[in-house]
């Protein structure tokens, strides 16, 4: 239930962020909202593999992210298509930059720190 409330939090500030004009620099605009983007991935995975340790979580959300961001190299007319409407923005984005798998890479750590923090002990 805590990962769902992060994945809903973190889903809300990634589109205000991206979509509503809060006045943000643009480079804050781009990179939080890929960030955030990233941190979703995070929390869904870590929602779905619940019992795995974090370091197995984290590089499957680093993975699922960055395949992601390569797919975007791929054209074809429909993806292109799709790509152009709010969803195929939202979720698969437009244009390929490497600055974004850094940028995903940086959120799903500290994703996967604050998991760390926020996770029960096992005894």
């Amino acid at each position: 239930m805590r990962t769902f409330a992060l994945l809903l939090v973190t889903l809300v500030v990634g589109l205000l962020v991206r979509m509503v004009p809060l006045g943000l620099p643009p480079f804050v605009v781009k990179y939080g909202g890929s960030m955030l983007w990233a941190l979703m991935i995070y929390w869904i995975v870590s929602a779905v593999l619940a019992r795995w340790s974090l370091l197995p979580v984290a590089l499957i959300s680093g993975a699922i992210a960055a395949t992601v961001e390569f797919f975007k190299l791929y054209h074809a007319p429909w993806l292109d298509a799709f790509r152009l409407t709010l969803p195929g923005i939202l979720v698969l984005g437009r244009h390929f930059s490497l600055w974004d798998i850094l940028a995903y890479w940086i959120a799903i750590c500290l994703g996967a720190f604050v998991d760390g923090i926020l996770r029960p002990v096992e005894r």
